[in-house]
């Protein structure tokens, strides 16, 4: 049986990223940044892969053939592929306005998820925000107008944020991470991006501005300030050795947040796997016989069929499952 297994993340470097992931939270990569490091991944030719134990080296998906579905929980049947992307983001320049459209939507497009994720801002500079969906509801052709006429950060929503905030954008949101933040995401497996706005920057990766999405981009975005139908949580448990912040439970994922002074246990059961993902601090993990040390940065698979495991030290720990 598949035991605790901390992964290793898959690097992508783009554009505007920066090289926090590298220098302060062990991400291991050649690449001349580390944008966003793919955690929990089983996406294409971007995906992570098991470090140390029994099964280093092999990607998730050979985790997944090898020791069955049983790992991943009964809820996992009701989707056709693997269903959640977990990410670290850097940010060290603004990342393009961009939109992901909802799951019909993108069946229609390339077959594949729509995106639905979730933002918990691990760190910022003073006076970093995000764009959050537009100011004020307005028109798709005002919003086609105002993209042709380079107007976007008029109608669009500014936010800015602290760390510890989170933040759930639904598919259709127009949205976008700006320069000086590092986040943890919770999203749908999918990788389908429409952009609306780049800044008019050249990316010498292409020789040129990055392609936008404009069509697409008009078809799927709302156009009003966006009112999540899926609420956030935020329920806060007060246990011996931890606090523990349920930040989201929606029908595609749930996240929690733990803040662990000394030690915290909780179980998988045969619904869902879980993973966490290190935030801060340095602590161990034990599961079955199996213990971990755990760091800044680390990610770490419990399998469906697991049980308990008990994380101890003084860390912050971003749970999610399915």
């Amino acid at each position: 049986m598949m035991k605790i297994t901390k992964l290793k993340p898959f690097a992508v470097s783009t554009i505007w990223g920066g090289k926090k992931l590298m220098q302060d939270y062990g991400v291991e990569t050649d690449l001349e940044n580390c944008a966003e490091a793919w955690m929990l991944s089983c996406f294409l030719d971007h995906e992570c892969s098991a470090q140390g134990g029994e099964f280093d080296g092999l990607t998730l998906s050979k985790l997944i053939e090898k020791n069955g579905k049983e790992i991943l929980g009964t809820k996992a049947r009701n989707f056709d592929d693997f269903p959640v992307l977990i990410k670290f983001i850097d940010a060290a320049d603004d990342l393009s306005v961009q939109v992901h459209p909802d799951d019909a939507y993108a069946k229609q497009y390339n077959g594949g998820f729509g995106k639905t994720e979730c933002w918990y801002i691990m760190d910022c500079e003073p006076g970093a925000r995000i764009i959050y969906g537009f100011k004020n509801k307005i028109t798709t052709e005002e919003f086609a107008k105002a993209i042709e006429e380079n107007r976007v950060d008029e109608v669009v929503n500014y936010v800015e944020v602290k760390k510890g905030d989170f933040f759930l954008i639904e598919a259709g949101t127009l949205h976008a991470i700006c320069k000086g933040i590092l986040l943890a995401e919770v999203q749908q497996n999918s990788n389908v991006t429409f952009r609306a706005y780049d800044y008019n920057r050249f990316d010498a990766r292409c020789n040129g501005p990055r392609p936008l999405h404009i069509k697409e981009t008009l078809d799927v975005t709302l156009c009003e300030p966006p009112c999540p139908s899926i609420p956030t949580c935020c329920k806060v448990e007060q246990l011996d050795g931890a606090t523990v912040t349920e930040l989201l439970t929606c029908p595609l994922f749930s996240v929690k947040k733990a803040e662990i002074t000394d030690c915290y246990t909780a179980k998988t059961d045969e619904s869902s796997f879980a993973h966490l993902m290190i935030l801060d601090g340095n602590g161990k993990i034990e599961c079955d016989g199996t213990v971990l040390d755990l760091t800044k940065g680390d990610g770490v698979f419990v399998p469906a069929n697991a049980g308990a495991f008990t994380v101890s030290g003084t860390l912050t720990v971003l749970e999610s499952r399915i």
